[in-house]
């Protein structure tokens, strides 16, 4: 199959999670010839975030490679839905809803607290890897508002004062715990 895009310079990505990623796709049987193959890219744009926790333009090229398509037509699919990210995240990604429920309970003063105790600001990661915090739109469970989640953990009728409540299990945790920059 002839290349669509570039080969990046330099792989900075770890080789054992291309590995992993082309396992996945190649399980898939997506033929280059196949109008169909682009029905998957969702389905492969979901295991790569899994696996490298972000889609950085390096990985967006491998995908579009193997999917025989252009860099743009992936970057489109991440840009169009939320879910996607390229940038790295913390291994807990803490998400404070700012929608109309959880704003008007508070959530503002929330994420405020959220971000003074871990040092960072909303869309920002801490030094060691380990969080990073973002705003959301609406969580979905507006009865218990203010709403956070950390990774799949929903935390309902959240107060500022329980955020270092909050993170110290997660604190506890991690302790002498290696984390991964793409965990």
């Amino acid at each position: 199959m002839a290349r669509v895009n570039p080969q990046p310079e330099e792989r900075v990505l770890p080789p054992e999670l291309y590995a992993q990623l082309d396992a996945f796709i190649e399980e898939l049987h997506i033929s280059p010839d196949d109008a169909r193959r682009k029905d998957t890219l969702i389905q492969v744009l979901h295991k790569a975030q899994g696996l490298f926790g972000f889609l950085p333009e390096e990985l967006q090229l491998h995908i579009a490679d193997r999917f025989a398509v252009s860099h743009a037509e992936v970057s489109g699919v991440i840009s169009f839905y939320n879910y996607f990210t390229t940038t790295p995240k913390g291994k807990y990604r803490i998400n404070v809803c700012l929608g109309t429920a959880c704003y008007v309970n508070g959530a503002e003063k929330v994420l405020q607290e959220f971000e003074r105790v871990l040092g960072i600001k909303a869309g920002q990661v801490t030094a060691d890897g380990k969080f990073s915090i973002e705003s959301l739109r609406c969580v979905g469970a507006c009865g218990l508002a203010p709403v956070i989640t950390i990774n799949d953990k929903v935390y309902g009728k959240v107060q500022p004062g329980k955020a270092h409540d909050i993170l110290e299990h997660y604190l506890v945790e991690i302790v002498g715990e290696e984390v991964p920059l793409y965990a």
